[in-house]
């Protein structure tokens, strides 16, 4: 039978494992992540292959996870429009896709419990208590990495917006400044970004679809600041709602939002260069210096200890 100290180094070698295998994974994914763009493009360009287990199993799935999420949207208004909120602020926006959210967390609390806990009990490989401790820990994890999962996405996808958006507005800047309008330049702007900046442009046809349905500028540029919750997209669209307002020029008030823009990013670059030295500073002590002192204070320890021996 499993013993508790068996079971503690049961559970640091898997957290040490599944930590390393993660970091691994991240680096893979970082440094092949422009073949992984082309060769998806790629694929959106090829024909659409028809059959296919792969593609049967998918849909399958698909189709399961709504029926499953059905039942744990919430009946409260308010909060099924926070949650869909967070999910759009994510870069998810497909008409199933709180349903297929929940349906995927809610599998996620079931099976992790069974595939930690109950599988080794029933295998005799663990106490009840033991595996009912271990369940609820695993369905707790089940439970909240959909809402760890959204946030990071979010986290993500701000960081990419807000990186993209001053060299969109340079480009925005450069076309009206020619003598292009507004729409046209949105759109040139737009379609020089798919390769770049895939995300800002995602949300620019967005926008411009809303134009075209009859919303200005400003108020779509509005809804892309609520869709993204980034300031400076509120700014921005502050500026071009100020413009159409007033009926003054938006060329020059977007070169000084772009300049203050461009200004901003360089300044978290800065920071987040400053902490830099700080953010070493843990894992300099936590792994280089005992190594150090070992080799540095072990000869003398040892000498000392062999002293102390030789008096007695």
């Amino acid at each position: 039978m499993i013993t508790a100290h068996d079971l503690l180094c049961m559970l640091v070698f898997l957290a040490v494992f599944l930590g390393t295998t993660g970091t691994g994974a991240l680096v893979l994914y970082r440094l092949y992540g422009d073949n992984r763009k082309a060769l998806a493009r790629l694929r959106d360009l090829a024909p659409a292959s028809k059959g296919g287990t792969e593609a049967g199993v998918g849909e399958m799935a698909l189709s399961a996870l709504p029926k499953l999420g059905a039942l744990m949207l919430p009946g409260n208004a308010e909060k099924l429009a926070r949650l869909k909120a967070r999910l759009t602020q994510a870069g998810i926006y497909g008409p199933n896709a709180l349903s297929i959210f929940l349906g995927a967390q809610l599998i996620l609390t079931f099976v992790l419990p069974l595939t930690a806990g109950v599988t080794p009990y029933l295998l005799d490989m663990l106490e009840w208590n033991y595996a009912l401790m271990i369940g609820m820990m695993a369905g707790g994890i089940g439970l909240f990495t959909g809402s760890f999962w959204v946030d990071y996405q979010r986290n993500v996808r701000q960081n990419e917006l807000r990186r993209a958006l001053p060299d969109a507005l340079d480009m925005l800047v450069l076309c009206m400044e020619a003598g292009v309008s507004m729409l046209a330049a949105l759109q040139r702007v737009t379609a020089e970004l798919q390769v770049a900046h895939p995300s800002l442009a995602r949300e620019m046809n967005i926008v411009q679809r809303e134009v075209q349905l009859g919303l200005s500028v400003g108020e779509a540029m509005k809804k892309f600041g609520e869709r993204c919750e980034l300031e400076e997209v509120r700014n921005l669209a502050a500026v071009i709602l100020q413009s159409e307002r007033f009926g003054a020029g938006s060329v020059k008030a977007l070169r000084q939002h772009s300049d203050s823009c461009r200004l901003e990013r360089q300044q978290k670059a800065e920071e987040k260069a400053q902490k830099a030295a700080v953010k070493i500073l843990f894992p300099t002590l936590l792994c280089i210096f005992p190594a150090i002192f070992i080799v540095i204070l072990g000869p003398a320890a040892y000498q000392i200890a062999d002293a102390f021996s030789k008096m007695k």
